[in-house]
């Protein structure tokens, strides 16, 4: 599907009555979004204390090992975060048409644009209830391609670029990320833009769960759901 077929008769193959279930999100899509939450959730807990860490703790120094297991947690979420996401990229490939959603948006339809704003003007409460979509609508999209798909890369080079520099000179880290560095101000510049990166993805989880929940309540049709059975249904 290019970005030229949006158009509402071509969604209204998404638009089903009321009652009726359609199958959505397959296993893959469904699992990599469970263990992608799991991996955001340790990344952010591990990587707010790398930057804060915890006070010294009391004894020798060699008989803890604290910030040593916070690091390997950090570092282990961050590469089931990155091969998950590149395994969604090549599922966006494979998959059905809802796969594909999040990796490209029609930026240049003029119903995509009259439906985001429709979106818009509904979660301000200043708005009717705009027309169902089985898969993501369109404001979302939005989201998940400009500031979940896009910051979720941004991190994900920025991470391997310090990874790098622990690393050291001849590890494929350092090699593949190593010119980041320099581009962003060296090393205390990539740790300052991953940090407020990490702030970026936080803001845009509260943002997805209360959109989601909303939607279970005042859209009338099941969101939270459809990523747990991969059926989107829709209520009178």
């Amino acid at each position: 599907m290019t970005m030229q077929s949006y158009s509402r008769r071509e969604e209204a193959r998404d638009t089903v009555p009321p009652a009726e279930a359609i199958y959505v999100y397959e296993a893959p899509v469904r699992i990599w979004h469970w263990i992608n939450a799991v991996s955001i959730m340790v990344l952010a807990v591990t990587g707010y204390l790398i930057g804060s860490p915890l006070p010294t703790q009391p004894g020798e120094v060699s008989a803890h090992f604290l910030m040593g297991y916070i690091r390997f947690a950090h570092f282990t979420a961050a590469y089931l975060f990155a091969i998950g996401l590149a395994g969604r990229a090549y599922w966006a490939i494979v998959g059905n048409h809802h796969a594909r959603e999040m990796f490209w948006v029609p930026v240049f339809s003029r119903e995509y644009w009259l439906d985001t704003f429709a979106m818009l003007r509904y979660y301000a409460f200043l708005g009717p209830t705009p027309r169902q979509f089985s898969g993501h609508n369109p404001l979302s999209r939005f989201a998940m391609f400009f500031v979940f798909l896009l910051v979720s890369l941004f991190m994900s080079v920025t991470g391997f670029a310090l990874y790098g520099e622990g690393a050291q000179a001849g590890s494929w880290q350092q090699i593949a990320f190593g010119w980041v560095r320099p581009l962003l101000g060296q090393s205390q510049g990539v740790h300052t833009w991953h940090h407020l990166g990490m702030w970026a993805i936080l803001i845009f989880v509260i943002l997805h769960v209360y959109a989601a929940i909303r939607e279970d309540i005042m859209g009338r049709q099941s969101v939270v759901g459809s990523m747990i059975s991969g059926y989107r249904t829709f209520k009178k």
